[in-house]
């Protein structure tokens, strides 16, 4: 339950919305991605990467080596998605798939050097991405965002 002290600490919305579908969390998620995909995946063109293709190496680069099940899961793909993208991630040179020592049925995948510097390459481009896309807010504002979604996130 919200207190009504904690209803007048609320920020005012900034464009003016009535309430309707476009305050709804679902329309305002939708609409925050589609807006982030579209700038991402034009500042990572130049370089020969698409956001899902550097979200997969950014997976493996966080945990090392994964199963493609685990990297799936990550990304919150289907496996028939997932082995496609590691066939395209692997003919291009920036990942190895192999199997786990310990049960063949699965591959381990890791990151190649060619992988890792254009990970490196696209992650300085994701980082300037993040601070145009977040612009309309002030530093504290954009932590606070960041924060509230990390607690979401990890609800799950």
């Amino acid at each position: 339950m919200i207190s009504a002290v904690a209803l007048n600490d609320q920020p005012t919305p900034r464009s003016g919305r009535d309430g309707g579908t476009s305050h709804r969390l679902g329309y305002l998620f939708k609409h925050v991605h589609l807006r982030y995909e579209q700038l991402t995946s034009a500042a990572l063109e130049p370089i020969g990467i698409s956001p899902r293709e550097w979200a997969a190496l950014n997976c493996l680069d966080e945990q090392h080596s994964l199963s493609q099940r685990e990297v799936a899961d990550l990304l919150g793909i289907d496996r028939t998605r997932m082995v496609a993208l590691v066939d395209e991630l692997e003919a291009k040179g920036w990942v190895k798939r192999r199997p786990q020592p310990d049960d063949r049925r699965k591959n381990i995948v890791t990151l190649t050097n060619t992988g890792r510097g254009l990970l490196q390459r696209g992650s300085r481009i994701v980082d300037e991405c993040e601070q145009e896309f977040l612009a309309a807010l002030s530093a504290v504002e954009a932590e606070q965002l960041k924060n509230a979604l990390d607690a979401v996130v990890a609800t799950e």
